[in-house]
């Protein structure tokens, strides 16, 4: 039976909720802990698992009925704005709340079978004509489905909300071609409005930029951003504009990526002007997924974009997969790379300065890729008439460039010089002054000063410490004998650092004066 008395509301007291009637509560519904001290037929009336729950119940039905409902979508919160609906009260819905109550109808089987317009029905028929045709409310509703994911897929609130902010980003012009929906109004190709498929002359003013929904979508978890931006792909939207999404994305919640991004201040563009609050993001777990989704995008910014996300990967420690496959959009465009952004600190125990075993793999990555494209071995590269001899040529001089600098480090091995000079072919350099420089700061910081005149046989005074065939021999004289006796490993294209390693071996031969006589101009 109904209760009698005039309804007069709900009131709380501590972690009770009763209902205000004269007629005694014959039904408890525990949810998260909070008792709900009720009345059976109301919630029979509208309610069909509660329905099922008493008749398959044991227990008799003269004395209190008690049931508690876990995982209950939206809480006792959500709870309580069912149990209203149940007795009469009207729900308000909200972009905020239609997920929860939309679920906690589903959850409680609140069809029309159980009452004519009951919430099930007027949950969709809200979500349908007010959520997916607004910007703003779509998003609240999708930022929303989080804690109630499984029930919003099966649902479909989910991929509903997908599919209708993407087609509302591809209104914007520049991102989509014709027919598109602006607003209700179909435009033509030249931009202006039609009514009923005739051209009204009228033109959508439209000051909006490319990026006009970055920040928007911004504020979702790493989860359904990723499932958005596949949506977007599926629905023809732009590779440049969703990596311009993504790039957004990873700046908002990986603070370490800034300090390595030029030129991108300035405030963030939003159309929704709302309040939404930041996703509660795992770092790597962003890393892991946003490293899945980046399109095959080639450029400088893009290039060091992932220079960036390299370096945070690494501090964060992500799984060989992720680092991999930043390595290698890094190493298929390594021309398009900074030296600024190659010096990648070493994060882990190592004590060189720099991970060159990072670059190492990077720059094999480039020579995959070029000798894919050229079909043409490593060592058979011809600059003068090969297509791909500018970035070979970019590359050579980036490589040099970077070993000049990781030099210094004192703790870098001989080995470790050989094998970053000797990853690029020979034929990618056309002059050695590069590499000589490098190698020259290299042995400078290798060995002290001081110990140079150990070249000449005066190691600690010892005068007759050399052969008696060179001790009578000047220092330039000595060298130019050293260069000489491996010309002819210059002259035939092999590795220069050859002749360097030969001088290491040479027991301490003065750097400088070595390399004077090495350079190019000598040795012509």
């Amino acid at each position: 039976m109904a209760p009698a008395a005039k309804v007069t509301g709900f009131r709380r007291e501590g972690n009770d909720w009763f209902y205000n009637a004269t007629l005694p509560s014959d039904i408890t519904v525990v949810v998260d802990g909070v008792n709900f001290h009720l009345h059976k037929f109301p919630l029979v009336s509208r309610c069909g698992r509660i329905s099922n729950i008493i008749e398959e119940s044991e227990e008799s039905t003269d004395g209190n009925f008690i049931t508690t409902f876990e995982d209950f979508p939206g809480g006792s919160e959500t709870f309580l704005v069912i149990i209203k609906f149940c007795y009469g009260g009207r729900v308000e819905f909200t972009a905020r709340n239609i997920v929860m109550v939309y679920c906690a109808a589903d959850y409680l089987e609140m069809t029309d079978e159980h009452g004519e317009d009951n919430l099930l029905s007027k949950s969709e028929g809200f979500f349908h004509n007010n959520v997916l045709k607004n910007w703003k409310d779509c998003l609240l509703a999708l930022q929303s489905c989080e804690p109630v994911i499984s029930r919003a897929d099966k649902l479909q609130i989910v991929s509903r909300c997908l599919n209708a902010v993407s087609v509302m980003v591809c209104t914007d012009p520049s991102l989509f071609g014709w027919p598109m929906l602006m607003y209700g109004s179909l435009q033509s190709p030249g931009g202006s409005i039609l009514w009923n498929g005739i051209n009204t002359g009228a033109k959508i003013q439209s000051t909006m930029e490319s990026d006009w929904w970055y920040e928007d979508i911004s504020y979702l978890s790493v989860h359904l951003f990723e499932r958005l931006i596949h949506t977007m792909e599926g629905k023809g939207i732009k590779p440049e504009n969703l990596a311009g999404a993504i790039m957004h994305y990873c700046r908002k919640y990986l603070p370490g990526l800034g300090r390595w991004q030029g030129g991108q201040s300035g405030k963030p563009r939003t159309v929704a002007s709302f309040s939404m609050t930041p996703a509660a993001v795992d770092q790597k777990v962003l890393l892991e997924s946003v490293t899945k989704l980046l399109p095959e995008k080639k450029g400088t910014l893009f290039c060091r974009f992932l220079l960036g996300l390299l370096r945070v990967a690494l501090i964060l420690g992500v799984n060989h997969t992720c680092q991999d496959s930043l390595e290698r959009r890094i190493g298929v465009q390594l021309d398009q790379a900074t030296l600024d952004g190659l010096l990648i600190p070493c994060y882990s125990d190592s004590d060189t300065l720099y991970n060159t075993d990072c670059v190492e793999r990077m720059i094999h990555h480039f020579m995959s890729s070029e000798s894919r494209l050229t079909s043409l071995s490593p060592s058979s590269f011809d600059l003068e008439t090969s297509p791909s001899s500018g970035p070979l040529k970019r590359v050579a001089k980036l490589v040099d460039g970077y070993i000049a600098e990781v030099a210094s480090d004192v703790n870098l091995k001989p080995n470790k010089m050989r094998l970053l000079a000797e990853a690029l072919p020979e034929s990618s350099r056309s002059l050695h002054d590069g590499l000589y420089r490098a190698l020259d700061i290299y042995l400078k910081d290798l060995y002290d000063p001081d110990e140079a005149e150990f070249c000449l046989g005066k190691e600690k005074g010892n005068e007759s410490a050399m052969d008696d065939s060179l001790a009578d021999r000047n220092t330039l004289g000595f060298l130019r004998k050293i260069r000489n006796s491996y010309a002819t490993l210059l002259t035939f294209g092999s590795c220069p650092l050859m002749l360097v390693l030969m001088h290491l071996k040479m027991k301490g031969c003065h750097s400088e004066l070595f390399f004077k006589c090495c350079s190019l101009s000598s040795c012509s």
